[in-house]
């Protein structure tokens, strides 16, 4: 993936608060200047946001491109990730509990990708996108959708890893993503069960797509 300057720039500004790499952030910048361009309606939400990076990337984004109206939602615990459950596997196939094991007795306050409401909201403040478009909802997807799920959805970013979390956004957000709106798939190429929530879904509502590969675990489609 090329990078050009403003790409490289939004790399270095937000990626001390993401996990994802590089090629993830720029990939989704990309995305957000598709939907701007193309006038496709709706708000921008993630689920699992850890400290904000990949929603300042879409912040930083919009107002590169002169939207500051559009609303962001973003859905996390802000207390750490919820336990891996027997479908969520590694490429080798290793349980992803295991990791969460053996992180807890090296330490047992360790809380997997935590990262306080009060950090994001700051880091969030720090984009310079306006604050009353900036909505954090804290609890489990499980609890907190679809109750808090926006009507218009133009990009729907899955990063909370798990089977059962994955599969409860598609089954709530997915019908509120518009036609040409953008889904990220953050962990596809790498947890077992974050891919078989998407296949799954995908194949119960008869829906085929394009995977755009952006990395080994980055997707991006668009719903037809």
């Amino acid at each position: 993936m090329d990078f050009d300057a403003r790409d490289a720039a939004l790399v270095r500004a937000v990626r001390p608060y993401t996990l994802t790499s590089p090629e993830r952030i720029v990939a989704l910048a990309g995305a957000v200047r598709w939907i701007v361009e193309e006038k496709i309606p709706g708000a921008f939400v993630e689920c699992g946001v850890w400290r904000g990076g990949s929603m300042m990337a879409v912040a930083r984004t919009l107002l590169e491109q002169g939207v500051r109206d559009r609303d962001l939602h973003l859905f996390d615990t802000f207390e750490g990730m919820t336990e891996p459950e027997p479908e969520d596997r590694d490429p080798a196939g290793r349980p992803a509990a295991r990791t969460f094991r053996r992180m807890r007795r090296l330490d047992e306050t360790a809380d997997w990708c935590r990262a306080g409401e009060d950090d994001v909201r700051t880091n969030m403040a720090g984009t310079g996108y306006p604050s009353k478009h900036v909505h954090l909802v804290k609890g489990r997807v499980e609890d907190t959708l679809p109750a808090a799920a926006p009507e218009e959805v133009a990009l729907l970013r899955l990063d909370t890893d798990w089977y059962a979390s994955t599969r409860h956004e598609l089954v709530h957000l997915w019908p509120s993503l518009v036609s040409g709106g953008i889904c990220v798939a953050d962990d596809y190429g790498h947890w077992a069960g974050h891919r078989r929530a998407i296949d799954e879904y995908l194949e119960e509502q008869g829906v085929r797509v394009l995977m755009h590969r952006s990395d080994y675990p980055g997707r991006l489609f668009v719903k037809p």
